[in-house]
């Protein structure tokens, strides 16, 4: 049976949507690392009206991080349909690789969104705050279970209260790119 096109977010305000938000729960996927913690992504609007992507994540006390931009996937579209692009190895960016991120529900507030893509392959539970209200949380959870994800892959992201410093620990740009090649 097909699955039902997902619904998204309309009329987005980018630049309110700009600025840090912090994972509290997503799919686990080949390219951020098993262990990594005290995950967020800090978006800011470009002139051009794409978006720089800074995604940090650190493991075993180690800042990993990536950048990229993120564009509407259809400019003439109210939909909150993007597209992210990232170039690896991050150390050495000369590969683009593009993924979707459509924006499923973003409250009245801009304090926590639910982020999918079309395969449903992966999700993430955003929040402006290291920590989401749990009843909240279940809320977004039965949001995805009705655009169907399978939501028993959710995995919550440990974040430290208060988070790290900006730019905190020791840099290592695209190493846990290339651990997960590895699967570690």
């Amino acid at each position: 049976m097909a699955k039902k096109e997902m619904s998204v977010v309309k009329g987005i305000d980018l630049e309110r949507y700009m600025g840090r938000w912090y994972e509290i729960a997503s799919f686990p996927s080949f390219f951020q690392p098993r262990n990594g913690e005290n995950t967020r992504a800090t978006y800011t609007l470009n002139e051009d009206g794409t978006v720089h992507v800074l995604n940090e994540t650190w493991s075993y006390d180690k800042r990993d991080y990536i950048e990229g931009t993120a564009y509407k996937a259809d400019p003439k579209s109210d939909e909150a349909k993007l597209k992210v692009k990232f170039y690896v190895p991050p150390f050495l960016p000369i590969i683009p690789v593009v993924g979707d991120y459509w924006v499923l529900y973003l409250d009245e507030d801009y304090t926590y969104a639910l982020i999918g893509e079309p395969r449903r392959k992966y999700l993430w539970i955003l929040c402006r705050n290291t920590h989401l209200d749990e009843d909240i949380y279940n809320q977004l959870v039965e949001t995805a279970k009705e655009e169907g994800y399978d939501v028993s892959k959710l995995k919550r992201t440990p974040q430290a209260d208060p988070p790290p410093a900006e730019n905190g620990g020791t840099n290592t740009r695209g190493v846990w790119w290339i651990k997960s090649l590895f699967g570690k």
